[in-house]
């Protein structure tokens, strides 16, 4: 498996921005929750790199989203299991790799609903996650104008194939998202 360290210089070879970089580095850590709490604790640091990587061609190749990925990441000879799974938070919408393993469902959930935390988070005067609750995302949630690059239709989706409610999947994010507090959210 490629180490976090060759994760990041393969993530920072194709993506400067700043915004890109820190949301890789939230959806890693919320992916590395998710697999501790759901009992994959063997397999975190996996979980860790595909919410590290899931992106790793949207900054270069945005209209190639998790198609170009797939090539740049078998031309570095990594493992296919990490390519689908990156790949599978497009399905639908850039590629037709349903996600099937629990943990390509999470990711499939949290990418977009990390940005709408997050963007949550910077209207509230705290500018934090550490005092956000549940319904002050679901208020946000249903106004379709807020963060409106957020995909609620994907976010419905990823909760539906996990068979979790959205309260659940808000609140373990949010809680996963205050773990990072102070690291990449400084």
């Amino acid at each position: 498996m490629i180490s976090r360290k060759e994760a990041w210089a393969l993530l920072t070879e194709y993506n400067q921005d700043d915004f890109h970089l820190r949301h890789a580095q939230i959806v890693e850590g919320v992916m590395r929750y998710f697999a501790v709490s759901l009992g994959y604790e063997e397999e975190a640091d996996f979980w860790a790199i595909v919410g590290l990587l899931h992106d790793l061609d949207f900054e270069m190749y945005p209209g190639e989203h998790c198609i170009r990925q797939q090539q740049i990441m078998r031309e570095n000879n990594l493992d296919e299991r990490l390519i689908r799974a990156t790949a599978s938070h497009g399905y639908g919408i850039k590629v037709d790799i349903e996600p099937v393993h629990e943990m390509e469902k999470v990711l499939y959930a949290v990418d977009e609903l990390t940005g709408l935390i997050g963007a949550v988070a910077l209207m509230r005067p705290s500018k934090s996650v550490m005092d956000l609750e549940v319904p002050s995302v679901l208020k946000k949630f249903r106004s379709t104008n807020f963060a409106a690059g957020c995909s609620r239709e994907v976010i419905e989706r990823g909760v539906a194939m996990l068979g979790w409610d959205l309260n659940t999947l808000i609140e373990k994010t949010i809680l996963a998202m205050r773990l990072l507090e102070g690291t990449v959210f400084s």
